[in-house]
């Protein structure tokens, strides 16, 4: 059974109820449930996780080389400003899929840079928590087990 992780960044403990215009109603734990089904009828297992501490979103990378076949990552306003991500990232062999429920490049200016997509396969952004869905049917073609 291939084994993904998918990693939430900082704040999105809060989906829900922050800027529900910019990031939709769905709480994290309505996306979490989401993704399981999905990963359930694909036949993947899901490791999902959040945190709002750069190191500890870097631990998690690094523990994606021994104990899972694909990250899908959500980092969130780290995506902006975090050369240390990017280089837990680019440390990882295995396939990696960047996320984001809104579209980053029809935002402010300073959000339409990712640095951490510098160090993934791929990008999905601007389709609220749908983004995850299709990550994760990526990441079912990516992986190869």
């Amino acid at each position: 059974m291939k084994k993904i992780i998918i990693i939430n960044g900082p704040n999105l403990n809060l989906l829900g109820n922050r800027e529900r215009d910019v990031y939709g109603d769905m709480s994290l734990q309505d996306i979490e449930k989401k993704t399981k089904a999905k990963c359930k009828e694909m036949k993947m297992d899901l490791f999902f996780c959040q945190s709002n501490n750069e190191g500890e979103l870097i631990n998690f990378i690094q523990s994606v080389e021994e104990k899972y076949d694909g990250l899908i990552i959500n980092p969130a306003a780290f995506t902006h400003t975090s050369v240390a991500l990017l280089d837990a990232l680019r440390a990882i062999s295995k396939p990696k899929i960047e996320i984001h429920l809104s579209n980053i490049y029809n935002r402010e200016d300073f959000r339409k840079k990712s640095i951490t997509s510098e160090g993934v396969n791929g990008l999905i952004c601007g389709f609220g928590s749908l983004s995850y869905i299709l990550a994760i049917e990526a990441m079912n073609n990516l992986i190869k087990v």
